[in-house]
């Protein structure tokens, strides 16, 4: 059997390759998945995307599956006890961010109707496709990152700088950054 062509870097370990085959650029339409995604990549600032997959388990139990009103009720208390967690990064500002960025998030829905309806509205209610032959030709940022960055900045929003913001729109498939040769390019 043909081993399939797939973006080069997925290809360290098992559980990247599985997140890159199954959700990475998948359009999403579920505020609870824009939310998780919010705070695993505010997690990640600084750091290795395979650092936070690795531990995406333990923030779901830490951050209540993700639920944003859930975690916009966290007290300062459970916050100290998460940030004794070793399955998550135990990073002070970005564990509190969390909560601040679930309140956010909940003012977001309650004038949008859904956060799904706010974030798709900064590339026109579809993804954009680009077509990359190689890693290097991929921006850390964007003008629709940007202008997306800047809003949830002036919305009192956390760790969503554009760099973090554009990986956000990669993930939750916004934007199709497959490079061309790999088989999940048309399959999203």
């Amino acid at each position: 059997m043909k081993e399939k062509n797939r973006c080069s870097w997925c290809l360290k370990f098992d559980q990247y390759i599985e997140y890159h085959d199954n959700e990475w650029g998948v359009p999403v339409h579920d505020d609870r998945i824009h939310f998780e995604f919010l705070i695993l990549e505010g997690a990640q600032a600084g750091l290795s995307w395979s650092t936070v997959l690795k531990k995406r388990d333990g923030y779901r139990k830490a951050f209540a599956d993700f639920d944003p009103v859930k975690v916009s009720k966290f007290t300062e208390a459970k916050l100290e006890k998460i940030l004794q967690d070793p399955n998550i990064v135990r990073n002070r500002l970005k564990v509190y961010s969390a909560v601040n960025n679930a309140k956010k998030f909940l003012e977001v829905q309650k004038e949008f109707g859904s956060f799904d309806s706010y974030i798709w509205s900064f590339v026109g209610g579809k993804p954009i496709v680009n077509k990359w032959k190689s890693l290097s030709e991929i921006p850390p940022t964007t003008k629709e990152s940007d202008a997306l960055s800047k809003d949830l900045i002036k919305r009192g929003f956390k760790f969503v700088g554009s760099t973090v913001i554009y990986a956000h729109m990669q993930a939750c498939g916004l934007v199709n950054d497959h490079l061309v040769d790999c088989w999940r390019y048309k399959k999203v």
